[in-house]
């Protein structure tokens, strides 16, 4: 296929997915559920998605060679939205993308680990980025948000860490849904403890709401400063305000209960539980999950252009409501992989919600149903 066709078809399938997203999507201050801004809006997923993996087939060499390992080369093979899912440390291996990299607009990268570095995505187009986690964002964080917040990022900036997806995530939601002035407090990973209060208490002194955002660590990590330091353990934030608690305790040896934390946070901000919301992306995905937190379970839902199901052992899928390894697939990855292996545990509920369990803790649940005692155990 030459250059100008493969243009045109990537081009039209960005332009399918924009419309979902757009037609989805309703703006900060409406009260809502995961369902369309657009009620008469329906399309058909497992459509859109064989006709993306068509396009990743012609165009991802390494992932259409990964799929001819496995026997598939078309999509009139699979049934429905089975898409062969590419394991999450292949994005460590080789470029996974329909395009060539040297051109992306968008360049993020994994952490790593001890062992070697980390994975990398390349994005074609920024436009279908932000489109999905600016819509994203507005439903999950914000959607019973009546005034722009004030952001404040216990985060590295993009000026630090310019292949951050969390920190280009955050940058783009501010400078989208915020009240024009926002602050980063993570600095040659330090945090600025010091600064951040006295900010927030700017803050409260008019009444400003803010959105506070970052690592399950950086959360940990501020409350230990301020447990040290000689101010009052307490910092009560205007209504309306909320915590974005992204996770983030892989390889830290300082760990607590996520219900602890959320316990300890609501204290210090005298903040509602329903005001402090978990996100669940990764570098890999375009899409972003997030808690219901109105919901006592804390299950987390996704926009409809991504989906997720859960494996055994043997990569076949289990029943809902039973623990495996996550599976996501995201439309929004059209120049990269839609369906992505995790090693993340899980349960993926019929309704499409899904309860994290994460990566270590709770192993010993696979191929165990989850009633809604043992949920809000394990998701906590």
């Amino acid at each position: 296929m030459t250059t100008s066709a493969y243009r045109d078809e990537a081009d039209a399938l960005d332009a399918e997915i924009l419309e979902v997203i757009e037609r989805w999507s309703t703006p900060p201050g409406y009260r809502g559920h995961w369902e369309y801004s657009d009620p008469d809006f329906r399309f058909d997923f497992d459509d859109l998605a064989l006709r993306i993996f068509e396009h990743q087939l012609r165009f991802n060499e390494p992932y259409a060679r990964y799929c001819k390992s496995l026997g598939i080369t078309s999509s009139p093979q699979l049934s429905r939205w089975d898409i062969p899912p590419v394991p999450a440390g292949a994005f460590k291996a080789a470029p996974l993308t329909t395009f060539d990299h040297a051109s992306a607009a968008l360049t993020f990268e994994t952490s790593g680990t001890t062992t070697g570095a980390g994975g990398i995505h390349y994005m074609e187009s920024a436009r279908l980025y932000d489109a999905s986690l600016l819509a994203g964002f507005g439903y999950g964080v914000l959607r019973d948000a009546v005034e722009p917040l004030r952001y404040h990022m216990l985060l590295p900036n993009l000026e630090e860490k310019p292949r951050s997806s969390l920190s280009y995530m955050m940058d783009r939601a501010a400078k989208t849904f915020g009240d024009g002035y926002h602050s980063w407090y993570v600095a040659g990973n330090e945090l600025e403890a010091g600064r951040f209060v006295e900010d927030l208490r700017k803050a409260g002194h008019w009444a400003i709401p803010v959105c506070i955002a970052g690592t399950a660590f950086a959360f940990v990590n501020l409350l230990d400063e301020l447990a040290l330091s000689a101010a009052t353990i307490s910092c009560p934030l205007p209504s309306g305000s909320r915590i974005m608690e992204t996770g983030g305790f892989k390889g830290r040896a300082r760990a607590i209960e996520r219900s602890e934390l959320y316990e300890r946070l609501a204290d210090v901000f005298s903040l509602p539980p329903h005001h402090i919301i978990g996100e669940y992306g990764m570098t890999e995905l375009t899409t972003q999950y997030y808690d219901d937190s109105f919901d006592e379970t804390r299950r987390k839902g996704a926009p409809p252009w991504l989906r997720s199901y859960a494996v055994d052992e043997k990569g076949e899928r289990v029943a809902p409501g039973v623990v495996g390894a996550l599976v996501h697939v995201d439309l929004a990855n059209r120049s990269s992989c839609l369906a992505v292996l995790t090693e993340d545990l899980g349960a993926v509920f019929e309704d499409g919600t899904l309860a994290l369990i994460g990566r270590e803790r709770g192993a010993e649940l696979r191929g165990c149903s989850l009633d809604a005692e043992s949920l809000r155990a394990a998701a906590l």
